[in-house]
């Protein structure tokens, strides 16, 4: 069975930001792509098809077509609000995942932001620091 890809062009966003970090691998996960620090899955892009796979369709409140990213939060995502309405969804096979409907309205430099503090919630402190540094 071929499980539904994300688009290149989305792989292709956020690649831009995930491989420019320090230590970053990119991955094919068991489904869609994933960029990881020292093996910590910090961004995961996955497409939902026909309500596959069920645990992201069932999070997302949607059977598809759509692309969603997950991604980690310094603290309880249920702790943050913003986090609770679309286009967040908030997954509950961890309480530092959030899910974000990647489509047409998608901001990309809010997506870069929290692509860079869920890097800095997994990454040693060294490496974090650095990013942090380069951002100014």
């Amino acid at each position: 069975m071929t499980r539904p890809q994300p688009p290149q062009a989305v792989l292709q966003r956020l690649r831009l930001v995930c491989l420019d970090l320090p230590e970053v691998v990119e991955e094919a996960a068991w489904t869609g792509t994933r960029w990881c620090i020292r093996g910590k899955n910090f961004a995961h892009a996955v497409m939902i098809e026909q309500g596959w796979p069920p645990a992201y369709a069932q999070a997302a409140g949607n059977d598809g077509p759509l692309c969603v990213l997950t991604f980690r939060t310094p603290r309880p995502a249920a702790d943050t609000p913003r986090f609770a309405r679309p286009p967040f969804f908030l997954p509950r096979w961890w309480p530092d995942i959030v899910g974000l409907a990647l489509d047409a309205q998608t901001d990309w430099d809010n997506v870069e932001e929290l692509l860079l503090a869920s890097y800095a919630a997994l990454a040693p402190k060294k490496l974090a620091a650095q990013v942090a540094a380069l951002r100014g």
